[in-house]
């Protein structure tokens, strides 16, 4: 659970964000295989569709997550652009 407490200007909990990349024509995988040695990236995985890797991110707060996307998910050479979705409240499990 995250919890943002606006007095204090702060999250509380583990924040997630999805992480949808553009890459290189033919780079899915080794995008996904290089994610997937990445600390905060918990699962990665290639799409079919508008957008070709998935990555999920966990992270303690707001900085850790803009760190892990701009200066090492934006920085590998196949990546070609991202758009980061940082998720709020709970969440339900089937």
């Amino acid at each position: 659970m995250v919890l943002y407490l606006a007095k204090y200007d702060r999250w509380v909990g583990v924040l997630k964000a999805y992480v949808l990349m553009n890459t290189e024509l033919g780079q899915e995988a080794s995008v996904v295989e290089t994610l997937g040695r990445m600390e905060g990236v918990k699962k990665a995985y290639a799409l079919y569709g508008i957008y070709d890797v998935i990555a999920e991110i966990e992270a303690e707060s707001m900085d850790s997550v803009r760190n892990i996307v701009f200066t090492k998910i934006r920085q590998l050479p196949n990546v070609r652009s991202t758009v980061t979705l940082i998720t709020y409240g709970e969440s339900f499990i089937r």
